[in-house]
């Protein structure tokens, strides 16, 4: 009879152990991110290296992709969570039919473009010239939307389409006039290139007299509305480990600096480490979509003026789900 009981006692320790086991297996989720030098690459190397995906119960694998085929995979559902997820990108998606929600905000905007040539001093003295930009991205459309702002007519620009990892090359090969990136690619070029300059696009400014604000939510988190909606509980979690390494990033950003720039030398280490601390080019700025709806909706409203968006997008694309 002990010994029934004594294996009964242990089948039953044996199962409740496999029970514990199973709800203790973290989710996992596949999200797609552009390629460094980019936002969407900034962040994940900090989570897998502090496993902030597995403290928060989610074992996220990275995939990166160009832009382009970022946007195409995306887009088709191939894969269903986006880390490099741009608001007029989203709302665009949503436009088109692909059903798609802006979970939360990573990064606010900044974009420049840069040059070394000495006959261009302003932005409108790119009329009639050729500038090297990954064309696909929301961070040209916001450019180019500021340029106008300028008095600029970017029509007249003769644009050479690259993929993002190809600007720097460009620049340092000086085989355009001009190249139009963001951060963390300008920090990287200007550590290698010190002498390359940034025309003045007035972005605080023009944004303020257009909008009233200057707050510019740019680029963060989406998923598509089917997967958040059978996925509710994971968002929370997923928020949580991005606002985690965020929060990192900015209490240590010498060691951050190690992780985001792997490959590079200790110039360019540096230069990140101060873009981190300084954060106003960074942007870095984690918020749930539904509290800077406003602020996406005005981005919505540039996006409509330069004719990038065709119509306004739904209210769905700014997620309202729950936030524990």
């Amino acid at each position: 009879m002990r010994e029934k009981l004594r294996i009964t006692a242990l089948v039953l320790g044996t199962m409740l152990s496999s029970a514990a086991i199973c709800a203790e297996e973290p989710a996992k989720i596949s999200i797609v991110v552009f390629g460094p030098p980019s936002l969407g690459a900034f962040l994940p190397p900090i989570i897998k290296a502090q496993k902030l995906d597995e403290k928060n119960g989610l074992l996220i694998n990275f995939q990166e992709r160009t832009p382009d085929a970022y946007t195409a995979q995306f887009n088709s559902g191939e894969f269903l969570v986006g880390g490099s997820a741009a608001l007029l990108s989203v709302g665009l998606a949503d436009i088109r039919g692909v059903k798609v929600t802006y979970l939360f905000n990573l990064f606010d905007y900044w974009g420049s473009v840069v040059t070394s040539r000495k006959d261009i001093q302003s932005v409108k003295d790119l009329e009639g010239k050729d500038i090297a930009a990954a064309k696909g991205t929301t961070n040209y459309v916001m450019f180019d939307w500021f340029a106008r702002q300028l008095g600029t007519d970017t029509s007249k620009f003769s644009v050479v389409n690259t993929a993002t990892p190809g600007l720097i090359g460009y620049a340092l090969a000086d085989r355009a006039s001009a190249i139009q990136l963001w951060e963390p690619a300008f920090t990287t070029l200007h550590a290698k290139m010190p002498s390359i300059r940034l025309l003045d696009l007035k972005i605080a400014e023009s944004w303020q007299k257009a909008t009233g604000s200057r707050n510019i939510p740019y680029l963060g988190i989406a998923a598509h509305t089917s997967w958040a909606a059978q996925n509710g509980k994971l968002i929370p979690k997923l928020y949580a480990t991005y606002k985690e390494a965020a929060d990192w990033v900015a209490a240590h950003p010498d060691d951050a600096a190690k992780l985001i720039a792997v490959r590079g030398g200790d110039e360019e280490r540096k230069a990140i480490a101060e873009l981190v601390r300084s954060n106003e080019r960074l942007g870095m700025n984690v918020k749930w979509a539904s509290e800077v709806a406003n602020e996406i909706r005005s981005v919505y409203s540039a996006g409509r003026s330069i004719a990038f968006l065709p119509s306004e997008p739904s209210a769905d694309t700014i997620y309202a789900g729950p936030k524990q």
